[in-house]
């Protein structure tokens, strides 16, 4: 379908409208059907309610991202049967729920992102098997009358974050060996957000060479998903990661507003707003936030869940940090010093540190430097050695 904004009409209006109606956003007594369907500013903010709810990009435009979200809030678990099409990938509120249901019940089917991928056929096929149903990968009326009637084995948490977490703590406190993929945002022709001469791209790029050399003199792996001259797409860098086997994925951007005045740095990380959060995405992200804000002095736009496919299409944890407001001159004056990008890459570098000692032997935020770093990183193989 084609990207609907305000001052839009036509029937695709009128299906955008009948959904926010269901969904209780919109409360208008204007039409919600026909070719006179006009999409108003009481559109454009129940638009808008309706991307916060669901950690997607608040700009009140229906885009791809947005209708298919808006699509599958149309659907409850049993409402269609539901299976793996790898030609047409099928999503929605019921598929989330399967997920949800069958990581309650003990199988893995992977992050809850309410997309109907191969891991979560392989969980339902396993669940089909073990419970004497017809192992068809089909998430009929009888599974779903199983799924229902079962009571789940895990209880008051997301299983599958829960192994995140205790990923990381079975991995121990060192850097070395960890293998990071770092994302420079945009690249080549997409320059980002730019002003007066100093681009988002190059920013971000600049930052993500300055990370590289610290993370690799820790003994970290570390892989710049792009070259300067390439801005690969989102799912193209999530598959970069995917591929490497990487343990942590970490995106670089800046920001830009219609508002000189908005400045400071935030985080993001795998989240629906209703719950379901990546716990370790959530833990350094939070620990990215703290150093950034601490060591820059910047306003702190704290943490945020997103469903951006940058976080649903990654298997390892995920965090993307918007670091600065290209359009406020201050953001822009301290991003275009050298030596205030190390201060931002010492802070990314330990955050991540922080993340692996899981508060054992930590240090207040913003007083661990780089060479601290090193200095855990040498006392830790001289106890391995012991």
């Amino acid at each position: 379908m084609r990207v609907l904004r305000r001052g839009d009409t036509g029937p695709e209006v009128a299906e955008i409208k009948s959904m926010l109606s269901a969904l209780d956003l919109l409360t208008s007594g204007a039409e919600t059907n026909g070719h006179g369907a006009s999409f108003d500013l009481d559109v454009e903010h129940a638009v808008r309610a309706f991307q916060q709810r669901r950690g997607l990009i608040t700009d009140g435009v229906v885009g791809p991202a947005t209708y298919r979200a808006l699509r599958g809030s149309t659907y409850h678990l049993g409402s269609r049967p539901l299976a793996y099409l790898v030609s047409s990938p099928v999503h929605g509120d019921d598929v989330f729920a399967l997920q949800e249901r069958l990581t309650e019940l003990g199988f893995d089917a992977g992050r809850p992102d309410g997309g109907f991928g191969p891991q979560t056929e392989r969980a339902l096929k396993n669940f089909q098997r073990d419970y004497g149903l017809v192992v068809d990968g089909i998430c009929g009326p009888a599974t779903v009358r199983a799924l229902r009637q079962l009571s789940p084995r895990a209880r008051g948490g997301r299983p599958v974050f829960l192994r995140e977490r205790e990923q990381v703590r079975r991995s121990g406190p060192r850097l070395r060996g960890k293998r990071i993929v770092i994302d420079p945002g945009h690249g080549g022709p997409d320059l980002g957000v730019s002003v007066h001469g100093v681009s988002e791209a190059q920013v971000a790029w600049d930052l993500a060479r300055r990370l590289e050399g610290r993370m690799k003199a820790t003994g970290m792996e570390a892989l710049i998903s792009r070259g300067p001259a390439h801005s690969p797409s989102e799912s193209q860098r999530a598959q970069f990661a995917n591929d490497a086997g990487a343990d942590l994925f970490l995106s670089l951007h800046s920001d830009g507003n219609r508002s000189a005045q908005a400045e400071g740095v935030a985080s993001f990380h795998f989240g629906t707003g209703n719950g379901t959060t990546s716990t370790v995405g959530e833990l350094l992200a939070g620990y990215i936030q703290r150093e950034l804000a601490v060591r820059t002095g910047m306003q702190d736009c704290r943490t945020h869940p997103r469903t951006w496919d940058i976080f649903t299409r990654t298997r390892c944890p995920a965090v993307r940090v918007e670091i600065g407001y290209l359009t406020n001159a201050g953001d822009r004056a301290r991003l275009s010093d050298p030596g205030f990008r190390d201060v931002v890459a010492e802070g990314l570098l330990v955050a991540v540190k922080r993340l692996y000692l899981l508060g054992e032997n930590d240090q207040p935020t913003g007083t661990f430097t780089f060479a601290d770093v090193l200095a855990h990183e040498l006392t830790e193989v001289s106890a391995g050695h012991d």
